[in-house]
């Protein structure tokens, strides 16, 4: 039964996020403007991926145990696989990553403590802002390089590493945000707990 929810299309997508990370590495580890500007391009792919396969999963009726597990794992190794070659290449402070990755245990952690006890964290918004600052910002941070950009209304020479500071920065401010609204809403379940209240929104 397993075997065959692995063989399906959200799942063959989210394994494929897993399967590139060796790929990923390689790219970011050379360093040099087209390297990187793959490797970001690589990453951009995988961050799409990530919503098609839940979308897909969605759509298609097929929400499995093995996609379940897969995709928040593909999700982490690849996020983690990045900020460890972007502390390597010193774009990354060593603090933030550390930050993030702590954010994201402690948040697992009590979504897993409230699942077993049968109620739910609901995400928030300022979770999501999160994660797309942090997302677009380690792009931005692997393509490092400056390069040329025509927006329409302007063209002119952008330094990615630059966009990818203050991107970085801004999901330092929205990760505690959230994760203290996440920690406020284990409470408010443990203080429901007796009260029958089966979810927390956070």
């Amino acid at each position: 039964m397993l075997l065959k929810e692995f063989w399906n299309v959200p799942n063959l997508l989210t394994f494929g996020r897993i399967l590139i990370i060796p790929l990923f590495i390689y790219l970011a580890y050379q360093a040099s403007p087209l390297a990187s500007l793959l490797a970001g391009a690589l990453f951009a792919v995988a961050a799409i991926t990530d919503v098609v396969d839940g979308w897909l999963a969605r759509r298609m009726g097929l929400v499995t145990v093995i996609g379940k597990f897969l995709d928040p794992l593909a999700d982490k190794l690849i996020v983690l696989a990045a900020m460890v070659m972007l502390v390597r290449l010193g774009r990354f402070p060593a603090w933030v990553a550390i930050l993030l990755l702590s954010r994201e245990l402690v948040v697992t952690g009590l979504r897993q403590i409230a699942a077993s006890e049968g109620m739910v964290i609901a995400a928030g918004q300022e979770g999501k802002w999160k994660t797309a600052l942090q997302l677009v910002g380690i792009i931005a941070l692997l393509v490092h390089y400056r390069h040329e950009l025509d927006l329409w209304v302007w063209r002119g020479p952008v330094s990615f590493n630059a966009v990818g500071q203050v991107l970085t920065y801004l999901s330092v401010v929205f990760s505690l945000w959230s994760a203290g609204v996440y920690f406020r809403g284990f409470l408010q379940m443990l203080a429901r707990r007796g009260q029958g209240g089966g979810s927390a929104e956070a």
